[in-house]
């Protein structure tokens, strides 16, 4: 398995527009990050999970020359918005199957009605098939087996998605004991942490590496990260050794 990180920012990206915030002008690429976006490849299977509005452009950076399946964790723009510019796909491989929570495909049915309306469609729109993703339900990919982690971003049902040994949580702010149960012997969990100072809706720092105590995965990489968490050089110095910032760009091979 191949996860590479297409964005590990969080909703506004880094930089944040205007500000003279000291990360906002860093002159270190491991400080300038796109929406939260990550890429799978298992078996000459490549999977996206997230769809934000800098999905273009991380298709162009990665080379991502073909999709067989997207993920969605949850409806906000940053985690959504791109959805148009998977046209390209589209047009050479037909429509592209896209999995979310029956909540989450209602908004964007309504938020891109020209991608979902099969009546009069245009010929240049998107073409997707919607498959519901049910909580405790696991499901298929071409063979491939996908556990589904529910968890709340504030009062707002999430899913996180976990692929063999990798789970990949996002927008997370607290969790159950019981989805904690399906997160058992992890070789690599990505989770977010957005800041130092506490968020009402996400993990922040202390927070973070307080779960990944609990979940016990052999090795964490953090993302959904604002400028207010700090430089990445400077933060990675101080966590445990086991636990990692990410970064856009950054590809791991997960055996």
């Amino acid at each position: 398995m191949k996860v590479t990180f297409l964005g590990t920012g969080t909703s506004t990206g880094i930089p944040f527009i205007g500000s003279n915030h000291p990360v906002c002008l860093s002159e270190d690429s491991k400080d300038k990050r796109l929406r939260s976006s990550i890429k799978i490849e298992i078996n000459n299977n490549t999977f996206i999970i997230d769809c934000g509005p800098d999905f273009r452009q991380q298709m162009i950076k990665s080379g991502c020359k073909k999709i067989d399946a997207i993920l969605i964790t949850h409806e906000h723009a940053d985690h959504t918005a791109g959805l148009d510019d998977i046209r390209p796909y589209c047009f050479r491989d037909g429509s592209i199957p896209l999995y979310a929570h029956k909540r989450v495909l209602k908004n964007l049915s309504i938020r891109f009605n020209y991608i979902f309306n099969e009546i009069d469609k245009y010929p240049g729109a998107p073409t997707v098939s919607s498959r519901t993703v049910v909580e405790n339900e696991s499901f298929r990919i071409n063979r491939i087996k996908i556990t589904p982690i529910s968890f709340f971003h504030a009062n707002l049902q999430v899913f996180g998605y976990r692929f063999y040994d990798f789970a990949y949580l996002t927008d997370l702010k607290t969790i159950s004991n019981k989805e904690l149960e399906k997160l058992k012997d992890l070789d690599v969990l990505v989770l977010n942490a957005i800041r130092i100072k506490e968020h009402f809706s996400h993990l922040n720092l202390k927070e973070a590496l307080n779960l990944i105590e609990i979940i016990q995965p052999k090795k964490t990489y953090l993302t959904h990260i604002s400028h207010l968490l700090g430089f990445h050089n400077e933060i990675s110095k101080n966590l445990p050794k086991n636990v990692f910032l990410s970064y856009d760009g950054l590809t791991i091979d997960i055996n």
